[in-house]
């Protein structure tokens, strides 16, 4: 068994993080410029870092190109309707990407494990789950899946921490605790999906979690490796001069309401 690598030092994180957040930015043009359709997913454990990685790569980009979608608990009509309809309304037109916190995944994990579907409609799942994502790539979506793998002692360190700090407390649901108590059973579910739908054509690539630094980086950088890009950095732009003020006047301060100067 091979020693875990050091932990990260956060200077270093740090510096490699505004690098790599950079090379999102030409990405993003790049994607922008050409057209393309890009769907990212994240799936794993609570507390894995998902959320983590998809914050750093939503903060350097353009919410108009870059979009993050984490949907809530389907709607009574939500359920009465194809399965992946509503994923199917969330989908980037050219020149955009969609970076899903979870997706229709949910269906080989949760909903499998807390009973929320059927046998019958897993089984559906698994068998049209390839099927669909094949459609999406054929109709020129670059789909681009991740798993983000913690182990049981990190995930209840980070649980705990959770717990202890009320800002991340809204953080841990009911379904959380009760998804921890079925470890197991997440196990054997992960298992059975990956077995159906880690194909060719939209493989799964798992994520060490279990140090976040390290997790961020390196999916970020295989995130970028993905998708051949060039840079189309706009020369740097020269500011016109600002119009001639010729009679403007401007209100009084004191009809105008400001925000109380605490700090």
């Amino acid at each position: 068994m091979t020693d875990k690598p050091q932990r990260l030092k956060k200077q270093f994180y740090a510096r490699e993080l505004v690098r790599l957040q950079a090379e999102l930015v030409k990405l993003q043009e790049w994607v922008k410029a050409e057209g393309l359709k890009v769907v990212v997913i994240f799936e794993g454990r609570d507390a894995a870092g998902k959320g983590g990685v998809i914050k750093r790569i939503a903060r350097a980009t353009n919410p108009r190109v870059c979009r993050v979608v984490a949907l809530p608990a389907p709607t009574e009509r939500e359920r009465k309707q194809w399965y992946f309809q509503r994923y199917v309304a969330e989908l980037p037109a050219a020149g955009e990407i969609l970076l899903m916190d979870r997706s229709w995944y949910n269906r080989g994990g949760v909903e499998r494990v807390m009973g929320f579907c059927t046998d019958e409609q897993h089984e559906e799942f698994l068998r049209s789950c390839p099927e669909f994502e094949r459609l999406l790539i054929r109709a020129g979506v670059i789909l681009i899946k991740y798993w983000f793998s913690v182990s049981d002692d990190e995930q209840e360190r980070r649980f705990q921490a959770r717990i202890d700090d009320p800002t991340k407390r809204w953080k841990l649901s009911p379904m959380d605790l009760e998804a921890r108590s079925r470890w197991v059973e997440y196990s054997r579910a992960k298992d059975v999906m990956f077995a159906h739908t880690d194909t060719a054509e939209a493989p799964w690539w798992v994520v060490e979690a279990d140090e976040k630094r390290r997790a961020r980086l390196n999916c970020i950088a295989h995130l970028l490796d993905q998708i051949p890009y060039e840079d189309l950095t706009p020369e740097p732009i020269e500011l016109p001069p600002r119009q001639a003020n010729r009679g403007y006047v401007r209100p009084p301060m004191e009809q105008q309401r400001f925000v109380e100067d605490r700090y």
